[in-house]
């Protein structure tokens, strides 16, 4: 962890061990949706709410540490990525106090910054292995949303984004699905929730039936020639 992160402690009993051996190889990054971190923190720590997360990020950038990195977080919930389940066991879980609905503060950008680089360092988790709620839980889980910014994340390494080329001339369903499910998007949705699912995540502004440009973030893919 670098020196210059000031992290609370507010110990979780919402936690267990990590199944069949697994160690963390993605971070999920979450909203609170409620009024405060600390109200968030309070019920992160409720035995009766049965959740918790690794971190919780105030936004004026305060870290607090709610469960220990080797433990398993109850976070992420039903959902699916590269193929598998139980993300909470290969997962660590970061919730950024923030409803969705305005930009996330400078401060706390800048502390989530701090705090993936030194996960990703800890556990040798590359960019790709950093998603939101949302792409594991396509339908279910919106967040962190829209007003996410994560080109900054793209930009310093701490997220994933392979953009090769402008997408294939002539676009269908199944080549986007194929596409997707390579890149990690496996959960068993429909059309149209993927394609809204994958648009959150690298082109929140668009809308309309699916484009070449909704392929680019995902990468290139040899069917394209």
């Amino acid at each position: 962890m670098s020196s210059n992160l000031d992290i609370l402690q507010q110990p979780s009993p919402n936690f267990g061990e990590r199944r069949d051996g697994q160690r963390p190889e993605l971070i999920v990054i979450h909203y609170t949706a409620m009024e405060s971190a600390q109200a968030a923190m309070d019920w992160l720590c409720n035995p009766e709410a049965e959740v918790s997360a690794h971190y919780v990020i105030a936004p004026d950038g305060q870290i607090t540490q709610l469960v220990d990195e080797e433990k398993r977080a109850w976070h992420a919930g039903v959902g699916s990525w590269q193929g598998q389940g139980d993300v909470n066991s290969r997962s660590i879980g970061i919730e950024l106090s923030n409803k969705g609905d305005h930009p996330f503060a400078a401060a706390q950008m800048d502390a989530v910054e701090m705090l993936l680089a030194g996960i990703m360092q800890r556990w040798d988790i590359g960019p790709d292995g950093v998603i939101g709620h949302s792409d594991m839980s396509p339908g279910r889980k919106i967040d962190p949303g829209p007003k996410f910014d994560w080109e900054r994340l793209e930009r310093g390494g701490l997220a994933g984004k392979r953009g090769y080329d402008d997408g294939p001339q002539e676009v269908s369903s199944e080549l986007f699905r194929s596409i997707a499910q390579e890149f990690g998007y496996t959960a068993d949705v429909d059309d149209e929730t993927l394609l809204k699912t994958v648009r959150l995540r690298f082109r929140p502004l668009a809308e309309g039936p699916l484009e070449p440009a909704d392929f680019s973030p995902l990468g290139h893919c040899a069917m394209w020639t």
